[in-house]
């Protein structure tokens, strides 16, 4: 535990999808991250992505001497911001939270566009928490041929669409538990993107293993 506070993190989400995927991976993988074993608490904010833009100061301020860091994570669709680059909205708001005390004891992650761009790897794993386990065909190649994931890309087009279409293709209903088994077991090393990177340099540097 950091010295001198009772958590050592408290993060602030904008859903329960977004606290299961971020809980599975504190309470399961924190090897993988590279972190020690951590104490922490994920509040999520009812208004979601917009309501942790604007009111992210006054939620996290009964915290500011309960815990050493304070992480806001929110999707850029559906911010109210989508305008402004996400690298642009996360600078502003991490500098309200500096002003109000925080200083280097806060990170703000704006996810573009959207929380879902996290679940889409190469990982057989994926497969199968979406329910693809035992059909012909890889899930990846399904979404080949539909359009959905362009060949050679990282990650698909629309992310969200894309899961809620591979559900819909096998029948299974899209819960917050699937972002949980995701969160848990997917090869963190394959998720290919800046904000999950920066989600895990952060930990290292706030909690190094």
């Amino acid at each position: 535990m950091s010295e001198g506070y009772p958590l050592d993190l408290v993060v602030l989400v904008p859903g329960k999808d977004d606290r299961e995927a971020i809980d599975g991976l504190l309470s399961k993988r924190s090897k993988s991250l590279g972190i020690r074993p951590i104490h922490y608490e994920i509040l999520v904010h009812p208004r979601r992505d917009p309501g942790c833009f604007h009111e992210a100061q006054h939620i996290l301020q009964p915290y500011f001497n309960r815990a050493a860091y304070a992480m806001v994570i929110f999707d850029h669709e559906g911010s109210g911001q989508e305008a402004r680059p996400a690298g642009e909205i996360a600078d502003d708001l991490e500098d309200k939270l500096r002003q109000k005390g925080w200083q280097n004891r806060v990170c703000v992650l704006v996810i573009e566009p959207e929380l879902e761009i996290w679940i889409w790897s190469h990982s057989p794993q994926v497969d199968v928490a979406l329910g693809w386990t035992g059909r012909g065909q890889r899930l990846r190649t399904w979404l080949l041929n539909k359009g959905f994931w362009p060949d050679g890309d990282t990650k698909p087009l629309r992310p969200k669409e894309c899961l809620i279409e591979a559900l819909r293709e096998v029948r299974v209903q899209r819960s917050s538990a699937i972002y949980r088994e995701l969160a848990e077991k997917v090869g963190l090393q394959r998720c290919q993107d800046p904000t999950f990177d920066k989600l895990k340099n952060v930990l290292r540097s706030w909690f190094p293993g």
